[in-house]
Protein backbone atom coordinates (compact mmCIF):
# COMPACT_ATOMS: atom_id res chain seq x y z
CA UNK A 1 0.00 0.00 0.00
CA UNK A 2 1.15 3.59 -0.71
CA UNK A 3 3.40 5.20 2.56
CA UNK A 4 1.25 8.46 1.83
CA UNK A 5 -1.86 6.57 1.51
CA UNK A 6 -1.62 4.58 4.22
CA UNK A 7 -0.35 7.65 6.64
CA UNK A 8 -3.78 9.54 5.65
CA UNK A 9 -5.81 6.85 6.23
CA UNK A 10 -4.13 5.63 9.71
CA UNK A 11 -5.80 8.11 11.74
CA UNK A 12 -9.49 7.28 10.05
CA UNK A 13 -8.78 4.03 11.23
CA UNK A 14 -7.61 4.78 14.30
CA UNK A 15 -10.62 6.80 15.21
CA UNK A 16 -13.51 4.59 13.49
CA UNK A 17 -11.82 2.05 16.17
CA UNK A 18 -12.09 4.23 19.07
CA UNK A 19 -15.32 5.23 18.16
CA UNK A 20 -16.58 1.35 18.15
CA UNK A 21 -14.98 0.85 20.95
CA UNK A 22 -16.40 3.74 23.02
CA UNK A 23 -19.88 2.46 21.40
CA UNK A 24 -19.59 -1.34 22.90
CA UNK A 25 -18.33 0.12 26.00
CA UNK A 26 -20.93 0.38 28.68
CA UNK A 27 -21.96 4.10 29.93
CA UNK A 28 -22.45 4.45 33.35
CA UNK A 29 -24.92 4.75 35.28
CA UNK A 30 -26.35 7.90 36.24
CA UNK A 31 -27.42 8.59 39.79
CA UNK A 32 -31.01 8.22 39.62
CA UNK A 33 -30.77 4.78 37.11
CA UNK A 34 -30.38 1.16 37.69
CA UNK A 35 -29.83 -1.41 35.46
CA UNK A 36 -33.39 -2.63 33.13
CA UNK A 37 -34.07 -5.85 34.05
CA UNK A 38 -37.00 -5.97 32.27
CA UNK A 39 -40.74 -6.89 33.69
CA UNK A 40 -42.99 -7.32 30.45
CA UNK A 41 -45.92 -7.67 32.10
CA UNK A 42 -45.59 -4.17 33.65
CA UNK A 43 -44.05 -2.77 30.42
CA UNK A 44 -46.75 -3.93 28.49
CA UNK A 45 -49.33 -2.61 31.00
CA UNK A 46 -47.59 1.02 31.12
CA UNK A 47 -47.33 1.29 27.58
CA UNK A 48 -50.83 0.80 27.59
CA UNK A 49 -51.18 3.42 30.61
CA UNK A 50 -49.20 6.04 28.90
CA UNK A 51 -51.50 5.44 25.90
CA UNK A 52 -54.83 6.25 28.52
CA UNK A 53 -52.88 9.10 30.38
CA UNK A 54 -52.53 10.67 26.87
CA UNK A 55 -55.80 10.14 25.71
CA UNK A 56 -56.81 12.38 29.30
CA UNK A 57 -55.43 15.74 27.75
CA UNK A 58 -56.96 15.18 23.63
CA UNK A 59 -59.21 14.99 23.16
CA UNK A 60 -60.45 14.37 26.72
CA UNK A 61 -59.97 17.53 28.85
CA UNK A 62 -60.07 19.32 25.34
CA UNK A 63 -63.71 18.44 25.06
CA UNK A 64 -64.47 18.44 28.57
CA UNK A 65 -63.45 22.31 29.05
CA UNK A 66 -64.72 22.93 25.41
CA UNK A 67 -68.52 21.99 25.90
CA UNK A 68 -68.22 24.20 29.19
CA UNK A 69 -67.89 27.59 27.68
CA UNK A 70 -69.57 29.69 25.36
CA UNK A 71 -69.88 28.66 21.65
CA UNK A 72 -67.24 31.68 20.59
CA UNK A 73 -64.79 30.00 22.88
CA UNK A 74 -64.63 27.06 22.33
CA UNK A 75 -61.77 26.87 19.20
CA UNK A 76 -59.69 28.78 21.63
CA UNK A 77 -60.69 26.60 24.80
CA UNK A 78 -59.59 23.48 23.32
CA UNK A 79 -56.53 25.36 21.55
CA UNK A 80 -55.32 25.09 25.56
CA UNK A 81 -55.05 21.98 26.26
CA UNK A 82 -53.14 21.33 22.64
CA UNK A 83 -50.68 23.98 23.35
CA UNK A 84 -50.10 22.19 27.10
CA UNK A 85 -49.47 19.47 25.27
CA UNK A 86 -46.90 20.40 22.42
CA UNK A 87 -45.07 23.15 24.56
CA UNK A 88 -44.85 20.34 28.40
CA UNK A 89 -43.62 17.58 25.80
CA UNK A 90 -40.82 20.34 23.74
CA UNK A 91 -39.80 21.01 27.71
CA UNK A 92 -40.09 17.32 29.70
CA UNK A 93 -37.43 16.25 26.88
CA UNK A 94 -35.31 19.39 27.48
CA UNK A 95 -35.00 19.75 31.25
CA UNK A 96 -38.26 18.56 32.54
CA UNK A 97 -37.51 15.16 33.77
CA UNK A 98 -34.00 15.79 34.60
CA UNK A 99 -35.47 18.29 36.67
CA UNK A 100 -38.39 15.95 38.08
CA UNK A 101 -36.66 12.47 38.18
CA UNK A 102 -32.83 12.93 37.94
CA UNK A 103 -30.59 13.41 40.90
CA UNK A 104 -27.17 15.06 41.22
CA UNK A 105 -24.06 12.50 41.06
CA UNK A 106 -23.43 12.64 44.47
CA UNK A 107 -26.86 13.48 46.81
CA UNK A 108 -30.17 13.98 45.92
CA UNK A 109 -31.30 17.41 46.35
CA UNK A 110 -34.59 17.59 48.66
CA UNK A 111 -36.17 20.46 45.70
CA UNK A 112 -35.33 19.93 42.68
CA UNK A 113 -33.67 17.28 40.22
CA UNK A 114 -30.51 17.47 38.89
CA UNK A 115 -29.09 18.83 35.45
CA UNK A 116 -27.51 15.13 34.11
CA UNK A 117 -30.49 14.22 32.28
CA UNK A 118 -31.20 17.37 30.07
CA UNK A 119 -32.42 16.66 26.57
CA UNK A 120 -32.07 12.85 27.98
CA UNK A 121 -28.43 12.50 28.11
CA UNK A 122 -27.65 9.17 29.96
CA UNK A 123 -31.42 8.01 29.20
CA UNK A 124 -30.87 4.75 26.74
CA UNK A 125 -32.08 1.11 25.62
CA UNK A 126 -30.74 -0.32 28.42
CA UNK A 127 -31.45 1.53 31.51
CA UNK A 128 -34.14 2.20 34.04
CA UNK A 129 -35.46 5.15 36.70
CA UNK A 130 -34.24 3.38 39.65
CA UNK A 131 -37.84 3.66 41.14
CA UNK A 132 -39.68 1.29 38.13
CA UNK A 133 -36.20 -1.21 37.41
CA UNK A 134 -38.34 -3.44 35.71
CA UNK A 135 -39.63 -0.75 33.17
CA UNK A 136 -37.27 0.57 29.99
CA UNK A 137 -36.35 4.12 31.09
CA UNK A 138 -37.74 5.56 28.19
CA UNK A 139 -41.32 4.23 29.00
CA UNK A 140 -40.87 5.82 32.18
CA UNK A 141 -39.97 9.14 30.36
CA UNK A 142 -42.74 8.71 28.53
CA UNK A 143 -45.38 7.70 31.27
CA UNK A 144 -44.39 10.66 33.66
CA UNK A 145 -44.77 13.08 30.62
CA UNK A 146 -48.51 12.30 30.37
CA UNK A 147 -49.17 13.30 33.81
CA UNK A 148 -46.64 16.31 33.34
CA UNK A 149 -48.95 17.59 30.05
CA UNK A 150 -52.24 17.47 31.63
CA UNK A 151 -51.28 19.32 34.56
CA UNK A 152 -51.10 22.86 33.27
CA UNK A 153 -54.11 22.18 30.92
CA UNK A 154 -56.13 21.84 34.00
CA UNK A 155 -55.09 25.35 35.05
CA UNK A 156 -56.50 26.48 31.53
CA UNK A 157 -60.27 25.69 33.27
CA UNK A 158 -59.91 28.42 35.36
CA UNK A 159 -58.36 31.37 32.78
CA UNK A 160 -60.64 30.40 30.16
CA UNK A 161 -62.40 33.03 27.72
CA UNK A 162 -60.03 35.85 28.55
CA UNK A 163 -56.07 34.63 28.52
CA UNK A 164 -54.39 35.56 25.59
CA UNK A 165 -53.08 32.44 23.32
CA UNK A 166 -49.30 34.07 23.41
CA UNK A 167 -49.63 34.60 27.47
CA UNK A 168 -51.00 30.74 27.90
CA UNK A 169 -47.96 29.43 25.98
CA UNK A 170 -45.83 31.29 27.93
CA UNK A 171 -47.17 30.56 31.43
CA UNK A 172 -47.60 26.97 30.15
CA UNK A 173 -43.62 26.90 29.51
CA UNK A 174 -42.19 28.63 32.54
CA UNK A 175 -45.02 27.09 34.89
CA UNK A 176 -43.60 23.57 34.00
CA UNK A 177 -40.25 24.16 34.88
CA UNK A 178 -41.20 26.62 37.85
CA UNK A 179 -44.20 24.70 39.75
CA UNK A 180 -44.70 21.18 38.23
CA UNK A 181 -40.92 19.95 38.12
CA UNK A 182 -40.15 21.15 41.76
CA UNK A 183 -43.52 19.79 43.05
CA UNK A 184 -43.17 16.73 41.46
CA UNK A 185 -39.39 15.96 42.53
CA UNK A 186 -40.66 17.04 45.74
CA UNK A 187 -42.87 14.08 46.21
CA UNK A 188 -42.28 11.47 43.34
CA UNK A 189 -38.74 11.94 42.63
CA UNK A 190 -36.98 11.53 45.81
CA UNK A 191 -37.49 14.85 47.42
CA UNK A 192 -38.26 15.68 50.62
CA UNK A 193 -41.97 15.50 51.08
CA UNK A 194 -41.63 11.63 50.37
CA UNK A 195 -39.01 11.43 52.67
CA UNK A 196 -41.30 12.86 55.34
CA UNK A 197 -43.92 9.85 54.24
CA UNK A 198 -46.35 12.19 52.18
CA UNK A 199 -48.43 9.91 49.96
CA UNK A 200 -49.66 10.52 46.61
CA UNK A 201 -50.66 7.32 44.79
CA UNK A 202 -51.25 9.06 41.59
CA UNK A 203 -51.08 13.10 41.66
CA UNK A 204 -53.61 14.27 43.96
CA UNK A 205 -51.33 16.39 45.11
CA UNK A 206 -48.57 16.93 42.49
CA UNK A 207 -51.85 17.01 39.53
CA UNK A 208 -54.99 18.24 41.19
CA UNK A 209 -53.84 20.28 44.04
CA UNK A 210 -51.11 21.97 42.44
CA UNK A 211 -53.10 22.74 39.13
CA UNK A 212 -56.29 23.76 41.42
CA UNK A 213 -54.03 26.67 43.33
CA UNK A 214 -52.40 28.10 40.10
CA UNK A 215 -56.04 27.99 38.87
CA UNK A 216 -57.03 29.81 41.76
CA UNK A 217 -54.44 32.43 41.46
CA UNK A 218 -55.17 32.90 37.74
CA UNK A 219 -58.62 33.65 38.44
CA UNK A 220 -57.67 35.99 41.20
CA UNK A 221 -54.95 38.07 39.01
CA UNK A 222 -56.88 37.67 35.85
CA UNK A 223 -59.93 38.93 36.97
CA UNK A 224 -63.57 37.78 36.23
CA UNK A 225 -64.80 37.94 32.58
CA UNK A 226 -66.47 40.68 31.12
CA UNK A 227 -69.90 40.20 32.06
CA UNK A 228 -69.27 37.85 34.82
CA UNK A 229 -72.19 37.70 37.23
CA UNK A 230 -74.27 39.46 34.63
CA UNK A 231 -74.72 37.81 31.13
CA UNK A 232 -75.25 33.96 30.24
CA UNK A 233 -72.64 31.68 30.36
CA UNK A 234 -74.13 28.54 30.40
CA UNK A 235 -72.08 26.24 28.33
CA UNK A 236 -72.17 26.10 25.07
CA UNK A 237 -72.03 21.84 23.99
CA UNK A 238 -72.74 19.80 26.82
CA UNK A 239 -72.09 16.77 24.23
CA UNK A 240 -69.05 17.66 23.80
CA UNK A 241 -68.42 17.52 27.94
CA UNK A 242 -69.99 14.32 28.12
CA UNK A 243 -67.93 12.74 25.55
CA UNK A 244 -64.69 14.53 27.60
CA UNK A 245 -65.89 12.95 30.57
CA UNK A 246 -66.09 9.57 29.13
CA UNK A 247 -62.43 9.80 27.71
CA UNK A 248 -61.42 11.33 31.13
CA UNK A 249 -62.93 8.05 32.94
CA UNK A 250 -61.53 6.00 30.85
CA UNK A 251 -58.03 7.26 30.80
CA UNK A 252 -58.07 7.58 33.92
CA UNK A 253 -57.78 3.79 34.52
CA UNK A 254 -54.26 4.54 32.96
CA UNK A 255 -53.51 7.76 35.43
CA UNK A 256 -54.31 5.41 38.79
CA UNK A 257 -53.78 2.23 37.73
CA UNK A 258 -50.93 2.74 35.73
CA UNK A 259 -48.95 4.37 39.05
CA UNK A 260 -48.64 1.18 40.14
CA UNK A 261 -45.91 0.67 37.53
CA UNK A 262 -46.81 -2.91 37.35
CA UNK A 263 -49.51 -5.47 36.72
CA UNK A 264 -50.80 -6.71 40.18
CA UNK A 265 -52.85 -6.20 42.59
CA UNK A 266 -52.42 -2.98 43.47
CA UNK A 267 -52.78 -2.13 40.49
CA UNK A 268 -56.38 -4.51 40.09
CA UNK A 269 -57.56 -2.31 43.32
CA UNK A 270 -56.82 1.21 41.88
CA UNK A 271 -58.71 -0.06 38.56
CA UNK A 272 -61.94 -0.66 40.72
CA UNK A 273 -61.54 1.77 43.36
CA UNK A 274 -60.88 4.35 39.81
CA UNK A 275 -64.51 2.87 38.65
CA UNK A 276 -66.08 3.18 42.53
CA UNK A 277 -65.34 6.62 43.93
CA UNK A 278 -66.42 8.53 40.70
CA UNK A 279 -69.98 6.58 40.91
CA UNK A 280 -70.09 7.71 44.31
CA UNK A 281 -68.86 11.10 44.58
CA UNK A 282 -71.77 11.87 41.49
CA UNK A 283 -74.23 10.17 43.68
CA UNK A 284 -73.40 12.94 46.42
CA UNK A 285 -72.87 15.49 44.25
CA UNK A 286 -76.55 15.10 42.55
CA UNK A 287 -78.56 14.77 45.73
CA UNK A 288 -77.15 17.63 47.21
CA UNK A 289 -77.60 19.68 43.72
CA UNK A 290 -81.44 17.79 43.36
CA UNK A 291 -82.26 19.38 46.76
CA UNK A 292 -81.04 23.29 46.52
CA UNK A 293 -82.47 23.35 43.09
CA UNK A 294 -85.39 20.72 42.72
CA UNK A 295 -83.23 18.61 39.60
CA UNK A 296 -80.62 16.99 38.99
CA UNK A 297 -78.41 18.37 36.04
CA UNK A 298 -76.36 16.36 33.19
CA UNK A 299 -73.42 19.07 34.17
CA UNK A 300 -74.19 18.01 37.58
CA UNK A 301 -73.45 14.39 37.26
CA UNK A 302 -70.47 15.10 34.70
CA UNK A 303 -68.55 16.88 37.43
CA UNK A 304 -69.16 14.95 40.28
CA UNK A 305 -67.59 11.71 38.24
CA UNK A 306 -64.55 14.31 37.68
CA UNK A 307 -64.55 15.63 41.42
CA UNK A 308 -64.96 11.28 42.21
CA UNK A 309 -61.68 10.89 39.69
CA UNK A 310 -60.07 13.43 41.45
CA UNK A 311 -60.63 12.82 45.41
CA UNK A 312 -59.39 8.96 44.62
CA UNK A 313 -56.58 10.05 42.81
CA UNK A 314 -53.91 10.31 45.48
CA UNK A 315 -55.58 7.01 47.50
CA UNK A 316 -56.45 4.75 44.86
CA UNK A 317 -53.79 2.04 45.33
CA UNK A 318 -53.58 2.43 48.85
CA UNK A 319 -57.33 2.42 50.16
CA UNK A 320 -59.60 -0.92 49.83
CA UNK A 321 -62.82 -0.32 48.04
CA UNK A 322 -64.55 0.75 51.21
CA UNK A 323 -62.55 3.63 51.80
CA UNK A 324 -62.98 4.57 48.04
CA UNK A 325 -66.36 4.18 48.59
CA UNK A 326 -66.34 6.85 51.41
CA UNK A 327 -63.71 9.13 49.95
CA UNK A 328 -66.01 9.67 46.74
CA UNK A 329 -69.25 9.88 48.64
CA UNK A 330 -67.76 12.87 50.99
CA UNK A 331 -65.69 14.36 47.03
CA UNK A 332 -68.91 14.66 45.57
CA UNK A 333 -70.59 16.75 47.61
CA UNK A 334 -67.41 18.76 49.05
CA UNK A 335 -66.32 19.87 45.68
CA UNK A 336 -70.16 20.69 44.75
CA UNK A 337 -69.75 23.37 47.74
CA UNK A 338 -66.50 24.16 46.44
CA UNK A 339 -67.98 25.09 42.51
CA UNK A 340 -70.73 26.63 43.58
CA UNK A 341 -70.95 28.02 47.49
CA UNK A 342 -67.61 28.92 47.44
CA UNK A 343 -67.22 30.49 44.23
CA UNK A 344 -69.90 32.61 45.07
CA UNK A 345 -69.14 33.71 48.46
CA UNK A 346 -65.72 35.02 47.66
CA UNK A 347 -66.65 35.70 43.72
CA UNK A 348 -63.59 35.04 42.03
CA UNK A 349 -64.31 33.87 38.21
CA UNK A 350 -63.18 29.89 38.34
CA UNK A 351 -64.73 29.38 34.80
CA UNK A 352 -64.54 26.28 34.26
CA UNK A 353 -63.97 25.32 38.36
CA UNK A 354 -60.40 23.83 38.16
CA UNK A 355 -60.07 25.18 41.54
CA UNK A 356 -63.47 24.28 42.78
CA UNK A 357 -63.19 20.16 42.09
CA UNK A 358 -59.01 19.67 41.29
CA UNK A 359 -58.07 21.76 44.23
CA UNK A 360 -60.77 21.01 46.73
CA UNK A 361 -61.09 17.77 45.50
CA UNK A 362 -57.84 16.99 45.46
CA UNK A 363 -57.21 18.14 49.07
CA UNK A 364 -59.77 16.14 50.46
CA UNK A 365 -58.60 13.41 48.77
CA UNK A 366 -55.35 13.52 50.05
CA UNK A 367 -56.51 14.48 53.50
CA UNK A 368 -58.26 11.45 53.54
CA UNK A 369 -55.77 9.32 51.79
CA UNK A 370 -54.36 9.41 55.58
CA UNK A 371 -57.14 8.20 56.99
CA UNK A 372 -58.16 4.91 54.85
CA UNK A 373 -54.85 4.10 53.61
CA UNK A 374 -54.40 0.44 54.28
CA UNK A 375 -51.51 -1.44 54.70
CA UNK A 376 -53.25 -4.68 53.72
CA UNK A 377 -54.00 -3.03 50.23
CA UNK A 378 -50.50 -1.51 50.34
CA UNK A 379 -47.17 -1.61 52.49
CA UNK A 380 -46.40 1.59 51.73
CA UNK A 381 -49.40 2.88 53.54
CA UNK A 382 -48.12 1.48 57.01
CA UNK A 383 -47.48 5.07 58.72
CA UNK A 384 -49.79 7.25 56.97
CA UNK A 385 -51.56 10.08 58.94
CA UNK A 386 -53.32 12.93 58.25
CA UNK A 387 -51.03 15.05 59.44
CA UNK A 388 -48.34 14.10 57.20
CA UNK A 389 -50.68 14.63 54.39
CA UNK A 390 -51.39 17.95 55.75
CA UNK A 391 -48.12 19.30 55.93
CA UNK A 392 -47.72 17.85 52.20
CA UNK A 393 -50.79 20.10 51.59
CA UNK A 394 -49.01 23.17 52.84
CA UNK A 395 -45.82 22.53 51.09
CA UNK A 396 -47.30 22.30 47.43
CA UNK A 397 -49.85 24.54 48.12
CA UNK A 398 -47.47 27.27 49.02
CA UNK A 399 -44.83 26.42 46.08
CA UNK A 400 -47.57 26.26 43.27
CA UNK A 401 -49.58 29.63 44.53
CA UNK A 402 -46.40 31.50 44.68
CA UNK A 403 -44.88 30.28 41.61
CA UNK A 404 -47.57 30.63 39.84
CA UNK A 405 -47.83 34.50 40.74
CA UNK A 406 -44.18 34.81 39.90
CA UNK A 407 -45.06 33.13 36.46
CA UNK A 408 -48.27 35.61 35.63
CA UNK A 409 -46.53 38.83 36.49
CA UNK A 410 -43.49 37.73 33.80
CA UNK A 411 -46.16 37.19 31.35
CA UNK A 412 -48.18 40.87 32.08
CA UNK A 413 -45.19 42.29 31.39
CA UNK A 414 -44.18 40.36 28.40
CA UNK A 415 -47.01 38.57 26.69
CA UNK A 416 -49.64 40.58 28.43
CA UNK A 417 -52.58 38.33 30.28
CA UNK A 418 -55.79 39.33 29.10
CA UNK A 419 -57.09 40.06 25.45
CA UNK A 420 -58.87 43.58 24.99
CA UNK A 421 -62.77 43.73 25.95
CA UNK A 422 -63.45 44.39 22.31
CA UNK A 423 -61.92 40.60 21.63
CA UNK A 424 -63.50 39.36 24.40
CA UNK A 425 -66.89 40.12 23.53
CA UNK A 426 -66.72 38.94 19.95
CA UNK A 427 -64.96 35.50 21.10
CA UNK A 428 -61.66 34.11 20.95
CA UNK A 429 -61.98 31.84 18.20
CA UNK A 430 -61.73 34.68 15.85
CA UNK A 431 -59.73 37.36 18.23
CA UNK A 432 -57.04 34.86 18.74
CA UNK A 433 -57.05 32.36 16.14
CA UNK A 434 -59.19 33.77 13.18
CA UNK A 435 -61.46 30.15 13.46
CA UNK A 436 -65.38 30.37 14.25
CA UNK A 437 -67.24 27.20 15.28
CA UNK A 438 -69.57 25.80 12.50
CA UNK A 439 -73.37 27.03 13.22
Amino acid sequence: MNPRLLALAAPLVLGLTALGGSASAQPALLAHQAPLVIDNAATGWILTSTALVLLMTLPGLALFYGGMVRKKNIIATIAHSTIALIIVTVLWFVAGYSLSFGTGPDATNPFIGGVQALFLDGVTIDTAHSLAPGLPEFLWVAYQLTFAIITPALIAGAFAERMKFSASLLFFGLWHLIVYAPICHQVWGGGYLGSLGVLDFAGGAVVHVNAGVAGLVCAIVLGPRYGFGRDNMAPANLAFTAIGTGLLFVGWLGFNAGSAWAADGIASVAALNTILAPAAAALGWMVVEWIQHKRPTLLGLLSGIVAGLVAITPAAGLVDPKGAFIIGLIGGPVCYLGATWLKHTLKYDDSLDAWGIHGVGGIVGALLTGVFANAAINGVADGATIVKQAIGLVAVIAWSAIGTFVVLMICKFTTGLRVTKESEIEGLDYSQHGETMHS
